[in-house]
Protein backbone atom coordinates (compact mmCIF):
# COMPACT_ATOMS: atom_id res chain seq x y z
CA UNK A 1 0.00 0.00 0.00
CA UNK A 2 0.94 3.72 -0.80
CA UNK A 3 3.21 5.30 2.50
CA UNK A 4 0.62 7.95 4.04
CA UNK A 5 0.61 11.36 2.17
CA UNK A 6 3.55 13.88 3.13
CA UNK A 7 2.73 17.31 4.93
CA UNK A 8 4.11 18.93 2.40
CA UNK A 9 2.27 21.79 0.86
CA UNK A 10 2.40 23.35 -2.29
CA UNK A 11 2.10 27.04 -3.52
CA UNK A 12 -0.40 28.15 -6.56
CA UNK A 13 2.67 28.53 -8.78
CA UNK A 14 3.92 25.33 -8.24
CA UNK A 15 0.92 23.09 -8.45
CA UNK A 16 0.91 25.31 -11.98
CA UNK A 17 4.08 23.95 -12.84
CA UNK A 18 3.90 20.49 -11.98
CA UNK A 19 0.76 20.08 -13.23
CA UNK A 20 0.91 22.30 -16.58
CA UNK A 21 -2.43 24.13 -15.66
CA UNK A 22 -2.89 27.99 -15.95
CA UNK A 23 -4.44 30.58 -13.19
CA UNK A 24 -7.52 30.06 -15.30
CA UNK A 25 -7.87 26.58 -14.70
CA UNK A 26 -7.44 27.14 -11.22
CA UNK A 27 -10.41 29.74 -11.17
CA UNK A 28 -12.70 27.72 -13.43
CA UNK A 29 -12.25 25.03 -11.00
CA UNK A 30 -12.42 26.88 -7.77
CA UNK A 31 -15.83 28.50 -9.57
CA UNK A 32 -17.88 25.12 -10.20
CA UNK A 33 -16.95 24.30 -6.72
CA UNK A 34 -14.81 21.20 -7.58
CA UNK A 35 -11.95 23.14 -5.59
CA UNK A 36 -10.98 25.54 -2.71
CA UNK A 37 -9.71 28.93 -2.92
CA UNK A 38 -6.38 28.49 -1.52
CA UNK A 39 -3.33 29.86 -1.46
CA UNK A 40 -1.56 26.43 -0.99
CA UNK A 41 -2.73 22.90 -1.49
CA UNK A 42 -1.89 19.55 0.55
CA UNK A 43 -0.74 16.42 -1.21
CA UNK A 44 -4.57 14.88 -0.90
CA UNK A 45 -5.70 18.77 -3.00
CA UNK A 46 -2.61 18.02 -5.65
CA UNK A 47 -4.32 14.26 -6.05
CA UNK A 48 -7.57 15.97 -6.94
CA UNK A 49 -5.53 18.52 -9.22
CA UNK A 50 -3.83 15.85 -11.57
CA UNK A 51 -7.60 14.10 -11.93
CA UNK A 52 -9.09 16.87 -13.15
CA UNK A 53 -6.57 18.04 -15.28
CA UNK A 54 -6.36 14.42 -16.63
CA UNK A 55 -10.33 15.27 -17.30
CA UNK A 56 -9.57 18.90 -18.62
CA UNK A 57 -7.04 17.01 -21.35
CA UNK A 58 -10.03 13.99 -22.04
CA UNK A 59 -12.25 17.77 -23.03
CA UNK A 60 -14.58 16.78 -20.18
CA UNK A 61 -17.29 19.81 -19.23
CA UNK A 62 -16.56 21.02 -16.07
CA UNK A 63 -20.50 21.18 -14.73
CA UNK A 64 -20.46 17.69 -15.85
CA UNK A 65 -17.84 16.70 -13.33
CA UNK A 66 -20.05 19.05 -10.58
CA UNK A 67 -22.85 16.87 -11.42
CA UNK A 68 -21.50 13.30 -11.62
CA UNK A 69 -19.54 14.54 -7.94
CA UNK A 70 -23.00 15.64 -6.60
CA UNK A 71 -24.60 12.05 -7.95
CA UNK A 72 -21.93 10.11 -6.03
CA UNK A 73 -22.08 12.27 -2.52
CA UNK A 74 -25.20 11.51 -2.83
CA UNK A 75 -25.23 7.85 -3.06
CA UNK A 76 -22.31 7.56 -1.00
CA UNK A 77 -22.35 10.14 1.62
CA UNK A 78 -20.32 13.44 1.61
CA UNK A 79 -16.77 13.09 1.18
CA UNK A 80 -13.80 16.31 1.91
CA UNK A 81 -11.88 15.11 -1.40
CA UNK A 82 -14.08 13.01 -3.75
CA UNK A 83 -11.65 13.31 -6.69
CA UNK A 84 -9.00 11.86 -4.37
CA UNK A 85 -11.35 8.97 -3.32
CA UNK A 86 -13.15 7.98 -6.58
CA UNK A 87 -11.88 7.79 -10.28
CA UNK A 88 -13.60 9.28 -12.88
CA UNK A 89 -13.36 7.36 -16.34
CA UNK A 90 -14.50 7.78 -19.75
CA UNK A 91 -15.74 4.88 -21.80
CA UNK A 92 -17.02 6.18 -24.97
CA UNK A 93 -19.57 9.10 -24.46
CA UNK A 94 -20.06 7.65 -21.23
CA UNK A 95 -18.40 8.68 -17.67
CA UNK A 96 -18.23 6.37 -15.10
CA UNK A 97 -16.47 6.06 -11.81
CA UNK A 98 -14.78 3.79 -9.61
CA UNK A 99 -15.57 3.84 -5.96
CA UNK A 100 -15.05 1.43 -3.63
CA UNK A 101 -13.40 -0.87 -6.16
CA UNK A 102 -16.17 -1.25 -8.19
CA UNK A 103 -17.25 0.71 -12.02
CA UNK A 104 -20.67 2.24 -11.52
CA UNK A 105 -22.25 4.61 -13.48
CA UNK A 106 -22.55 8.16 -11.51
CA UNK A 107 -26.17 8.93 -12.23
CA UNK A 108 -28.07 6.13 -12.13
CA UNK A 109 -25.64 4.05 -9.53
CA UNK A 110 -25.71 0.95 -11.92
CA UNK A 111 -22.40 -1.25 -11.50
CA UNK A 112 -20.41 -1.83 -14.26
CA UNK A 113 -18.22 -4.09 -15.81
CA UNK A 114 -14.63 -3.83 -14.06
CA UNK A 115 -12.43 -2.86 -17.60
CA UNK A 116 -12.47 -0.28 -19.81
CA UNK A 117 -13.45 -0.30 -23.46
CA UNK A 118 -9.75 -1.39 -24.82
CA UNK A 119 -9.60 -3.77 -22.55
CA UNK A 120 -13.04 -5.34 -23.57
CA UNK A 121 -12.17 -5.12 -26.95
CA UNK A 122 -9.05 -6.94 -26.31
CA UNK A 123 -11.42 -9.78 -24.01
CA UNK A 124 -13.38 -10.38 -27.29
CA UNK A 125 -10.15 -11.25 -29.39
CA UNK A 126 -9.22 -13.81 -27.10
CA UNK A 127 -11.11 -17.57 -26.57
CA UNK A 128 -13.87 -17.47 -24.29
CA UNK A 129 -12.00 -19.60 -21.61
CA UNK A 130 -8.49 -18.83 -21.41
CA UNK A 131 -8.51 -14.83 -21.74
CA UNK A 132 -10.16 -13.42 -19.36
CA UNK A 133 -7.83 -14.60 -16.41
CA UNK A 134 -4.92 -13.29 -18.50
CA UNK A 135 -6.72 -9.52 -18.94
CA UNK A 136 -7.44 -9.01 -15.17
CA UNK A 137 -3.92 -10.04 -13.89
CA UNK A 138 -2.88 -7.26 -16.45
CA UNK A 139 -5.54 -5.00 -15.02
CA UNK A 140 -4.46 -5.57 -11.40
CA UNK A 141 -1.17 -4.92 -12.88
CA UNK A 142 -2.05 -1.42 -13.61
CA UNK A 143 -3.55 -0.97 -9.88
CA UNK A 144 -0.38 -1.84 -8.32
CA UNK A 145 1.69 0.26 -10.50
CA UNK A 146 -0.39 3.41 -9.81
CA UNK A 147 -0.11 1.90 -6.37
CA UNK A 148 3.63 2.45 -6.43
CA UNK A 149 3.86 5.33 -8.08
CA UNK A 150 2.01 7.56 -5.88
CA UNK A 151 4.31 5.56 -2.81
CA UNK A 152 7.30 7.51 -4.98
CA UNK A 153 5.48 10.60 -4.86
CA UNK A 154 5.25 10.88 -1.58
CA UNK A 155 8.44 9.58 -0.67
CA UNK A 156 10.23 12.17 -2.83
CA UNK A 157 8.00 14.96 -1.48
CA UNK A 158 9.08 13.77 2.21
CA UNK A 159 12.83 13.46 1.52
CA UNK A 160 13.84 10.22 1.43
CA UNK A 161 17.23 8.53 -0.14
CA UNK A 162 16.94 8.70 -4.34
CA UNK A 163 17.94 5.25 -4.51
CA UNK A 164 14.89 4.24 -2.54
CA UNK A 165 12.89 6.72 -4.22
CA UNK A 166 14.02 4.67 -7.63
CA UNK A 167 13.63 1.32 -6.76
CA UNK A 168 10.08 2.57 -5.96
CA UNK A 169 9.32 3.92 -9.18
CA UNK A 170 11.25 1.09 -11.23
CA UNK A 171 8.79 -1.13 -9.41
CA UNK A 172 5.40 0.81 -10.86
CA UNK A 173 7.67 0.40 -14.49
CA UNK A 174 8.35 -3.69 -14.12
CA UNK A 175 4.20 -3.67 -12.92
CA UNK A 176 3.32 -1.58 -16.28
CA UNK A 177 5.04 -0.66 -18.78
CA UNK A 178 2.44 2.34 -19.71
CA UNK A 179 3.44 4.24 -15.99
CA UNK A 180 5.04 7.27 -17.76
CA UNK A 181 4.38 9.49 -14.81
CA UNK A 182 7.22 7.37 -12.92
CA UNK A 183 9.60 7.30 -16.02
CA UNK A 184 9.20 11.20 -16.08
CA UNK A 185 9.99 11.18 -12.41
CA UNK A 186 13.10 8.86 -12.74
CA UNK A 187 14.22 11.41 -16.12
CA UNK A 188 13.87 14.10 -13.90
CA UNK A 189 15.93 12.58 -10.75
CA UNK A 190 18.34 11.62 -13.15
CA UNK A 191 18.57 15.20 -14.86
CA UNK A 192 19.23 16.69 -11.05
CA UNK A 193 22.19 14.28 -10.96
CA UNK A 194 23.47 15.31 -14.37
CA UNK A 195 23.08 11.78 -15.87
CA UNK A 196 21.94 12.88 -19.04
CA UNK A 197 21.66 9.63 -20.99
CA UNK A 198 19.55 8.29 -18.25
CA UNK A 199 17.82 11.21 -18.21
CA UNK A 200 17.02 11.33 -21.67
CA UNK A 201 16.46 6.93 -21.47
CA UNK A 202 13.45 7.74 -18.96
CA UNK A 203 11.88 10.79 -20.75
CA UNK A 204 11.96 8.89 -24.20
CA UNK A 205 10.65 5.78 -22.67
CA UNK A 206 7.83 8.12 -21.18
CA UNK A 207 6.74 9.47 -24.80
CA UNK A 208 6.91 5.98 -26.07
CA UNK A 209 4.42 5.00 -23.38
CA UNK A 210 1.90 8.29 -24.05
CA UNK A 211 2.91 10.02 -27.01
CA UNK A 212 0.68 12.73 -26.45
CA UNK A 213 2.25 13.54 -22.85
CA UNK A 214 2.77 17.47 -23.18
CA UNK A 215 4.94 17.28 -19.61
CA UNK A 216 7.80 14.32 -21.17
CA UNK A 217 7.57 16.52 -24.14
CA UNK A 218 8.56 19.46 -22.02
CA UNK A 219 11.73 17.35 -19.57
CA UNK A 220 13.12 16.12 -23.08
CA UNK A 221 13.58 19.48 -24.49
CA UNK A 222 14.75 20.94 -21.18
CA UNK A 223 17.16 18.36 -21.26
CA UNK A 224 18.72 19.11 -24.92
CA UNK A 225 18.23 23.09 -23.62
CA UNK A 226 20.50 22.19 -20.45
CA UNK A 227 23.07 20.31 -23.41
CA UNK A 228 23.21 22.89 -25.81
CA UNK A 229 21.27 21.57 -28.16
CA UNK A 230 19.02 24.06 -29.32
CA UNK A 231 17.45 22.11 -32.32
CA UNK A 232 15.92 19.33 -30.25
CA UNK A 233 15.13 21.47 -27.81
CA UNK A 234 12.96 23.50 -30.09
CA UNK A 235 11.35 20.55 -31.35
CA UNK A 236 10.39 18.97 -28.24
CA UNK A 237 9.08 22.41 -26.74
CA UNK A 238 6.93 22.98 -29.91
CA UNK A 239 5.91 19.49 -29.33
CA UNK A 240 4.73 19.56 -25.43
CA UNK A 241 2.70 23.35 -27.00
CA UNK A 242 1.07 21.65 -29.44
CA UNK A 243 -0.23 18.92 -27.22
CA UNK A 244 -1.12 21.42 -24.95
CA UNK A 245 -1.55 25.24 -26.17
CA UNK A 246 -1.61 26.51 -22.48
CA UNK A 247 1.47 25.23 -21.01
CA UNK A 248 2.54 27.82 -19.60
CA UNK A 249 6.40 26.86 -18.72
CA UNK A 250 7.09 25.78 -22.48
CA UNK A 251 6.08 29.17 -23.34
CA UNK A 252 8.66 30.61 -20.79
CA UNK A 253 11.50 28.22 -21.68
CA UNK A 254 10.69 28.52 -25.69
CA UNK A 255 10.90 32.47 -25.49
CA UNK A 256 14.17 32.22 -23.67
CA UNK A 257 15.17 29.98 -26.59
CA UNK A 258 14.32 32.14 -29.22
CA UNK A 259 15.75 35.44 -27.34
CA UNK A 260 19.07 33.80 -26.90
CA UNK A 261 18.96 32.76 -30.68
CA UNK A 262 18.75 36.41 -31.71
CA UNK A 263 14.80 35.79 -32.87
CA UNK A 264 13.55 38.36 -31.23
CA UNK A 265 9.86 38.54 -32.79
CA UNK A 266 9.81 35.18 -31.56
CA UNK A 267 10.62 35.37 -28.29
CA UNK A 268 8.07 38.47 -27.93
CA UNK A 269 5.28 36.37 -28.78
CA UNK A 270 5.88 33.52 -26.23
CA UNK A 271 6.77 36.58 -23.56
CA UNK A 272 3.13 37.62 -24.38
CA UNK A 273 1.87 34.38 -24.28
CA UNK A 274 3.15 33.39 -20.99
CA UNK A 275 2.10 36.36 -19.56
CA UNK A 276 -1.63 36.40 -20.04
CA UNK A 277 -1.34 32.56 -18.56
CA UNK A 278 0.88 33.87 -15.83
CA UNK A 279 0.29 37.42 -15.69
CA UNK A 280 1.25 37.28 -11.62
CA UNK A 281 4.20 36.35 -9.59
CA UNK A 282 7.98 36.52 -9.51
CA UNK A 283 8.06 34.32 -13.28
CA UNK A 284 6.01 36.71 -14.98
CA UNK A 285 8.26 39.83 -13.79
CA UNK A 286 10.95 38.14 -14.94
CA UNK A 287 9.48 37.56 -18.48
CA UNK A 288 7.90 41.64 -18.38
CA UNK A 289 12.04 41.96 -17.79
CA UNK A 290 12.78 39.94 -20.62
CA UNK A 291 10.11 41.62 -22.81
CA UNK A 292 11.57 45.15 -22.22
CA UNK A 293 15.29 43.82 -22.30
CA UNK A 294 13.87 42.82 -26.31
CA UNK A 295 12.27 46.29 -27.01
CA UNK A 296 14.88 48.14 -25.40
CA UNK A 297 17.58 46.74 -28.11
CA UNK A 298 15.21 47.65 -30.44
CA UNK A 299 15.78 51.25 -29.69
CA UNK A 300 19.22 50.77 -28.89
CA UNK A 301 21.34 49.08 -31.74
CA UNK A 302 23.82 46.30 -30.81
CA UNK A 303 22.17 45.38 -27.64
CA UNK A 304 20.36 41.81 -27.54
CA UNK A 305 19.63 39.99 -24.08
CA UNK A 306 22.34 37.13 -23.68
CA UNK A 307 21.99 33.92 -21.88
CA UNK A 308 24.17 34.67 -19.54
CA UNK A 309 22.09 37.91 -18.01
CA UNK A 310 18.62 36.15 -18.47
CA UNK A 311 16.88 34.02 -15.73
CA UNK A 312 17.79 30.50 -16.67
CA UNK A 313 15.01 28.45 -18.05
CA UNK A 314 12.00 26.25 -15.74
CA UNK A 315 13.53 23.15 -14.61
CA UNK A 316 11.72 19.62 -15.72
CA UNK A 317 8.55 19.21 -13.72
CA UNK A 318 7.30 15.83 -11.81
CA UNK A 319 5.14 13.14 -13.41
CA UNK A 320 2.15 13.78 -11.15
CA UNK A 321 -0.30 13.30 -14.14
CA UNK A 322 0.46 9.66 -14.65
Amino acid sequence: MPAAPSSQTYSREQVRRLLSASEGDLRKWEKHGLIEALESYSFRDLITLRALVKLREQKVRMDRVRRILDAVEEKLGQMSHPLAEIKVFIDGKRIGVVAGGRKMEPISGQLLLDFDRAEIDQLRAFPKNDGKAEQRQAHQKRLEAEQWFQKGIDLEQSGAPVEQVVEIYEKAIAMDSRASGAMVNLGTIYFNALKWKHAEKYYRMALEADPEYPLAHFNLANLFDEMGDKPRALFHYQAALSLNPAYGDAHYNLALLHQTSGQSMKAIQHWKQYLKLDPAGAWADIARRELAKIRDSAVIPGQRAGKEDARPAKEPGAGIVS
